[in-house]
């Protein structure tokens, strides 16, 4: 059973998700309404996923992202915000979080996401301005068009969560060539880390869908 501890400063907010949250067969051990609270149950009871809202009277969840893998590094954060900001998604991201929801996501979804991250995957969800959208697109597939056919390949096994050893079983190369490859499209990308490669695949849908057979393996022709 997948443990979650949950962090947000709104109470009603809080125990109307814990229920939702048990009704659909998920442990949550504890709940906490502040950073500092948080961070200690995560401490104390090494969930499978810390579900971190933003605000609190202490500070801004996003923040605390670091200090919560610090103490449980197993433990995956996504954080859940009421806000659409797109800054602070992509921060998010790269100071560690598994994902980014809006609150206004829906149960249904939110717990799509949550079995998502516990399988790897890193998810997003928040509203973005058309205009905005369409000029990161632009700009994300001028870069992702320099990628080779093999580094698209290792961006989608990023994007399916598989770490080094999976990829190299998946594509039948060596652990170096694997590297390689990785560091190649992060660095064509320009980003830093593996789930931030992810994560802005996801965002502007460069991964080729139809790339992986009915077997699960990827073809390269």
């Amino acid at each position: 059973m997948t443990s979650i501890v949950l962090g947000d400063d709104h109470a009603v907010f809080v125990e109307s998700l814990v229920g939702v949250l048990v009704g659909q067969g998920f442990r949550v051990p504890a709940v906490a309404r502040s950073l500092a609270g948080t961070i200690e149950a995560v401490r104390r009871h090494r969930p499978d996923i810390c579900l971190l809202g933003r605000r609190f009277s202490d500070g801004d969840g996003i923040s605390a992202i670091a200090h919560v893998i610090a103490v449980s590094p197993a433990t995956r954060v996504l954080i859940l915000a009421a806000d659409g900001d797109n800054d602070a998604m992509r921060r998010a991201v790269r100071l560690g979080a598994a994902g980014y929801m809006h609150k206004t996501c829906g149960i249904r979804k939110l717990v799509h996401a949550l079995e998502r991250v516990i399988d790897g995957a890193v998810v997003l969800d928040a509203p973005r301005a058309a205009t905005s959208v369409r000029s990161d697109v632009s700009e994300a597939r001028r870069l992702a068009a320099h990628l080779t056919a093999r580094e698209r390949e290792c961006l989608g096994l990023l994007v399916e969560g598989l770490d080094t050893p999976a990829m190299t079983v998946r594509l039948g190369v060596s652990t170096t060539t694997v590297r390689s490859h990785v560091q190649a499209l992060l660095t064509k990308l320009g980003v830093h880390s593996r789930l931030e490669a992810a994560t802005f695949a996801v965002r502007y849908d460069l991964v080729d869908h139809d790339q992986h057979g009915p077997e699960g393996r990827t073809k390269t022709g």
